[in-house]
């Protein structure tokens, strides 16, 4: 079973991309944005106690994220692999990823980081916005301080996991199949 981190910043294209790789790799595929949005939409708890965050574009408490995650990945530790979008974000995160993922006999196998430029970000995002409805990607200053939280709190993730050397930066400007194909190239030499 193969533990694939897809990381990047907002916009970048990471549910995009893990909705591809699924179908082509048959991996599990866990957006922890689209579960906390989900719970807000739905006026869980859990939705109710980080809508506030959410809409102020900061990160949603690590504990709250990890228990999500905990959960899932008790259910979800036969196949193929998983791919985890949108965690870990923080560098706690992910030592508490990597403790949980021990203690079920799995580890990170790799993090793919899609890399693209702010401005093509927003771009994207504010496209995103107008096509989906979702309230936090038409406002600009919102969309900055995302990237802003992103690039202070949540990439320096990408340290912890070159420390492992499982860290791989992939060019994610260009067509959806082209960037597919350059995840897919790294992917298919995992072994």
């Amino acid at each position: 079973m193969k533990n694939i981190v897809l990381f990047g910043p907002p916009g970048a294209g990471k549910g995009t991309q893990a909705d591809k790789l699924v179908l082509k790799y048959g991996y599990n595929h866990i957006s922890t944005g689209e579960v906390i949005r989900d719970e807000i939409r739905r006026e869980t708890a859990l939705g109710k106690s980080v809508k506030a965050y959410i809409e102020r574009g900061e990160l949603a408490p690590d504990e709250l994220v990890i228990d999500m995650i905990a959960s899932y990945v008790l259910n979800h530790k036969e196949g193929a692999g998983n791919i985890f979008d949108g965690f870990p974000r923080t560098t706690h995160q992910a030592e508490e990823f990597d403790r949980i993922l021990a203690s079920h006999g799995l580890k990170v196998d790799i993090m793919l980081s899609l890399d693209v430029p702010d401005e093509e970000l927003i771009s994207r995002i504010l496209l995103r916005g107008k096509e989906s409805g979702r309230v936090d990607d038409g406002n600009e200053e919102v969309i900055r301080k995302r990237i802003d939280v992103y690039k202070t709190q949540t990439a320096i993730v990408a340290d912890y996991y070159d420390r492992q050397n499982k860290y791989i930066a992939v060019n994610g400007v260009g067509s959806i199949e082209e960037i597919f194909d350059r995840l897919c190239n790294v992917i298919d030499r995992l072994k």
